[in-house]
Parts: C-alpha cells; sequence; structure tokens
C-alpha cells in the first residue's frame, strides 16, 4: 500500500485562519501481515499499529494465537489480558496455512502488503510454503523479518524460542541476583521484547529502503542476540579486564554507592555516581568522616569495597524512612527513588499524568486497561483505532478489500481455507 503524504492538493489551499488538518499518522498506509504469536511478533507488530500501520494478524483457525488461551485465569471473554495488552490495532484474519486454499488467499494478501512478521521455529515457514524465497515472487518489495529463539542458522537454530532459555544461554542470567545465589532470571521477558524492539527496528529501516529502491529484504531477529545485545557494561568489563562478570544485585559494576540501600522501614535506590555527588552524599548524610576514609577516597576504591561502603551508608540510612531520605537526596541533586510495585508504578501521580495505563473498548470485556504508549510523538501522537480483535472477525472484510469476490470467498471456503 502506499504512503499517505501529509500535504493538501495544490488548488486546495486553506481559508485564511482555517484550522490545520490532522496530520496522519507516520504508518498510515502500510500494511503488516503478523503471522506471529505470543510477544516478541506481536509486540513489534502492535508497535507498527500504534503508528498507524494496518496490520493484519493471520491466525490459525480455531485456536488462534496461543496467547489467546494463556495466564491460566479467565476473563470474561475468550482471550487472555495478555493477548489483549499485544494486539491492539489489528485485524485478525483466521486462515488456515496448512491448506492449498488457505496458501492462495495468503499470497493475495502478501501481495498487498509492505511487511511480513513471522516468528515460527525455523523451516515451518518453508514446509507451508510461505517463507520469504516463495512469497517474494508475488511481491519483491516486500520486507519479511523470521522472529527465533537462536535465528536461522547456526547450531542452535532449530531449538524451541523461549524467553528463559534466551536469558539463560546468553548470560544474562549469569549476571541477575545476587552472588552466590541460585539463578534467578530478569523480572521481565528482557529477550522477548529486546527481540520485538530489534525486529520493529529493523523492518522500519529496511521499509523505507525499498521505497528508495523498490527492494524488498529478508530480516533474520532473534531472542539470543537481543539479549546478548543488553550485555554492554558486563561484556565491556570482561573485554576489558578479562574479569568475568558476576551477580550483584542491585548494584552496579561501573560506579559505586548505585543501588537498593536499606532505610528504617524498608529499602529505596539511590546512586552517587560521580565524585562531586559522593562529596554531596557525605556532606549531606552529616558523614565527613566517610569522605576522609581512604578506603571510598574514589570510585574505584568504592568499587573495590563496596560492601563495606554500604554498611556504613545504611548505618545512617537506618536513621529515617525511605521517603524521607529520596526527598531529602533529590533536594540536593542526588538520584534516588522510592521503590514501587508495578501498581503502584502505574497509579502514581507521575504514572497517571504519563497515561501509562489506558481504557480501551472491547466487545466482551467493555473497558479493558492497556499499557500505554512508551514514546510520546507530539505532532501525530499515537492512537488506539482498533480493539483487539476478536478471532477471525475481519476475514470476510479483509478479502473482499483485496478484491475477492464472494464466489471466490465461497470456493476458498469449500476448500478449507478458513477451517482447523
Amino acid at each position: 500500500m502506499s504512503d499517505v503524504l501529509d500535504q493538501a492538493p495544490p488548488d486546495a489551499a486553506p481559508a485564511s485562519g482555517a484550522a490545520k488538518a490532522p496530520r496522519p499518522l507516520p504508518l498510515a498506509g502500510v500494511r503488516v501481515l503478523d503471522v506471529s504469536q505470543v510477544m516478541a511478533g506481536p509486540y513489534s507488530c502492535m508497535l507498527l499499529g500504534d503508528l498507524g500501520a494496518d496490520v493484519i494478524k493471520i491466525e490459525p483457525p480455531g485456536t488462534g494465537d496461543q496467547t489467546r488461551g494463556a495466564m491460566g485465569f479467565k476473563m470474561k471473554g475468550p482471550d487472555s489480558m495478555g493477548f489483549l495488552n499485544m494486539n491492539r490495532n489489528k485485524r485478525s484474519v483466521a486462515l488456515n496455512l496448512k491448506s492449498e486454499a488457505g496458501r492462495e488467499a495468503f499470497y493475495e494478501l502478501v501481495k498487498t502488503a509492505d511487511i511480513l512478521v513471522e516468528n515460527y521455529r525455523p523451516g515451518v515457514m518453508k514446509k507451508l510454503k510461505c517463507d520469504y524465497e516463495t512469497v517474494r515472487a508475488y511481491n519483491p518489495r516486500l520486507v519479511y523479518a523470521s522472529i527465533s529463539g537462536f535465528g536461522q542458522t547456526g547450531p542452535w537454530a532449530g531449538r524451541p524460542g523461549f524467553d528463559l532459555m534466551a536469558q539463560a544461554m546468553s548470560g544474562v542470567m549469569s549476571v541477575t541476583g545476587h552472588p552466590g545465589g541460585p539463578p534467578v532470571k530478569a523480572g521481565v521477558p528482557v529477550a522477548d521484547i529486546g527481540c520485538g524492539l530489534f525486529a520493529t527496528y529493523a523492518v522500519l529501516g529496511a521499509y523505507i529502503g525499498a521505497k528508495n529502491t523498490g527492494e524488498g529484504q529478508y530480516i533474520d531477529a532473534s531472542l539470543f542476540e537481543a539479549a546478548l545485545a543488553f550485555s554492554v557494561w558486563d561484556i565491556s568489563e570482561y573485554w576489558g579486564r578479562g574479569t568475568e562478570p558476576i551477580p550483584l544485585g542491585t548494584a552496579n559494576r561501573m560506579t559505586a554507592p548505585y543501588q537498593a540501600v536499606k532505610s528504617q522501614d524498608g529499602y529505596f535506590v539511590m546512586g552517587a555516581t560521580s565524585q562531586k555527588l559522593w562529596l554531596q552524599l557525605c556532606e549531606t548524610l552529616e558523614r565527613p568522616d566517610l569522605a576522609a576514609d581512604p578506603r571510598f577516597t574514589t570510585i574505584p576504591d568504592r568499587l573495590d569495597n563496596r560492601e563495606a561502603l554500604i554498611a556504613e551508608l545504611e548505618k545512617t540510612f537506618a536513621t529515617r524512612t525511605s521517603d524521607e531520605w529520596v526527598e531529602a537526596l533529590l533536594a540536593v541533586g542526588i538520584p534516588a527513588g522510592t521503590m514501587y510495585t508495578y501498581p503502584q508504578a502505574f497509579e502514581s501521580e507521575h504514572g497517571r499524568h504519563r497515561q501509562m495505563r489506558m481504557e480501551i473498548d472491547h466487545p466482551h470485556e467493555g473497558k479493558v486497561s492497556n499499557i500505554g504508549f512508551a514514546v510520546k510523538l507530539t505532532g501525530t501522537p499515537q492512537q488506539v483505532r482498533l480493539h483487539p480483535p476478536l478471532l477471525g472477525q475481519h476475514t470476510d472484510d479483509v478479502l473482499r478489500e483485496i478484491g475477492l469476490d464472494e464466489a471466490a470467498v465461497e470456493s476458498l471456503t469449500q476448500r478449507g481455507a478458513f477451517a482447523p
């Protein structure tokens, strides 16, 4: 589909003082085929939909995206809250890609698309005859992204793609938790979401390239590599010093003090990350002895003696509450923050101001909560244009949009295109 340009016809000069027409969303006119399930692929496609793309979610008839039935608790309708938070601004087409008729309909959709994102295990799309080499014959400008656990080539390519395995095998879990403790994964799916973000960056770059050259390309994204890409500080220490990174709890391997510390009523986080801030911290705590202690003179000294440093600081932090210390430290320019739960963060004054919880109208749920837009575009703000779709909700509409008449749709139906 062609881009919608933000311009008026040459002879359509607005009257003096007339309000300027709203600008279209950045990806208005771009069509995306979301042939993915669970998290990384659906998340990437949702971001494209938030920016205005026409995202058509291709789902197996009968079951749909696996996430529709996930999470172990029931909503009013058949779809999970997880599905509802990764699939807004999409239309659903239920299509059996295992059938010849289903593939015929799929190829017709490919002809109209700009971007395709899939996350089946390597080799599956080829067996379905829906791989890049097959579909590019129908649309040479198509940008085709494959998301997998470990990439399309290499010794681990055939392994299932799950965030937990990617965290373990990328080294992320080796630096998460506390020294000497059991393995701990990151509390959020960094490999899944990270891969979704990297895939989005890649498909947008490739789409711009295709606009200039008329040629699409294939993108190979993996959870393993996405997780590795977050290792900047840890692997830099290893490559620079030859010291294998270890878990540090909430601490930081580049500076100290920079971590959670215990107060009178719990924990809060703070960071005196420069020499200036360190001296300011000593002054604020009325602890000139810390500034004079040779164990804590420089950042390297403080890193080498981190445990002793935190023990000394917590002697003073124990005299006041977390909120009191956060207020006092912020007042003198030292970064500090309260440790919130997710509910507290979303419902905080700042979280509400930044609109990080949205309410979306849904035919089964009434109002359903969604995570808000993580970045804000000021000229063309993202919009919720479509609620997370019901399974197959838009099949008929989309097929007619691409030029299939009633007889063609009936023929495809009789040949199993839309049945499990």
